[in-house]
């Protein structure tokens, strides 16, 4: 089974990302893409001015690229971190400082997945305690996406690449999202599917698309090894891709892969010829 009948969106924060941050929409949509998806684009700071986010938000409309998925502030990412929200003082601060810039934006562009990366486990810190304020954190960002019609995203990365993140397989992230659920009544939390750090962490991929795909919100794809284009590692992800339809998974998927040593315009060899 090939690509062509599924709905990608290419994550602005890996690829074309030997541009400029506002010349990126226009390039995906260049690339023929017309959807596309960012982690948090201010590393530095969790509320930027007003003219940041204006400048982004024109890039992408008169590029005619739909943001279809925006992460939460998640410290230094790309970097050491993988997230705030469950750090304790201040970034956990920072976080919520962002929730609402997040949504107001992802709300003006008409996005409707905001993903929040978890947060390492802190040397010193008692775990427990990262849970409790993960779980106010995640409630917070849970009704700001209710406010804006959004669904919350909490997803698992691989355990040799993020070896102080807690959420290392799928069960513990979608754990996560049920006490998510269970904590506001919303029902708009969600597990962000990543079939690269799932694979990563030697899960078996067709029984997770089997078992997690009705509490799935999003997906997204690179293959493995290498994190490369799909072709360029040993991932059958058409055929994972295929069996998400059966189950029932009709939304984006995220190309949230590394393009190698050429311009990310040009690892897209796979799609034009796909099936």
């Amino acid at each position: 089974m090939g690509f062509t009948d599924t709905r990608f969106t290419v994550n602005l924060s890996i690829l074309f990302t030997e541009l400029p941050l506002l010349e990126r929409p226009a390039a995906a949509a260049a690339a023929g893409f017309r959807a596309a998806e960012l982690w948090w684009p201010w590393v530095e700071t969790p509320t930027p001015e007003q003219s940041e986010l204006d400048a982004l938000r024109s890039a992408f409309q008169d590029a005619g690229v739909q943001l279809t998925g925006l992460n939460f502030y998640a410290g230094q990412l790309p970097g050491p971190d993988r997230g705030a929200l469950s750090v304790p003082g201040e970034e956990s601060e920072r976080f919520r400082a962002n929730v609402d810039v997040t949504a107001d934006f992802a709300q003006s562009l008409g996005c409707r997945a905001l993903n929040a990366l978890y947060g390492n486990r802190v040397e010193g810190a008692d775990p427990a305690r990262q849970d409790e304020l993960a779980l106010e954190n995640l409630t917070l960002a849970a009704r700001a996406a209710d406010r804006i019609g959004a669904i919350l995203l909490v997803e698992a990365l691989n355990q040799p690449e993020s070896p102080k993140y807690p959420l290392v397989s799928a069960p513990a992230a979608v754990e996560v999202v049920e006490r998510v659920n269970a904590a506001t009544g919303l029902d708009n939390a969600r597990f962000l599917m990543d079939l690269y750090h799932l694979s990563m962490n030697g899960e078996d991929l067709p029984r997770v698309i089997d078992e997690y795909t009705a509490v799935t919100g999003h997906v997204q794809i690179a293959d493995n090894p290498g994190r490369g284009a799909p072709g360029t590692g040993d991932l059958d992800l058409a055929d994972l891709l295929g069996r998400l339809r059966k189950s029932g998974y009709d939304g984006w998927v995220g190309l949230e892969y590394k393009p190698g040593d050429a311009p990310s315009a040009e690892s897209f060899g796979w799609l034009r010829t796909a099936d």
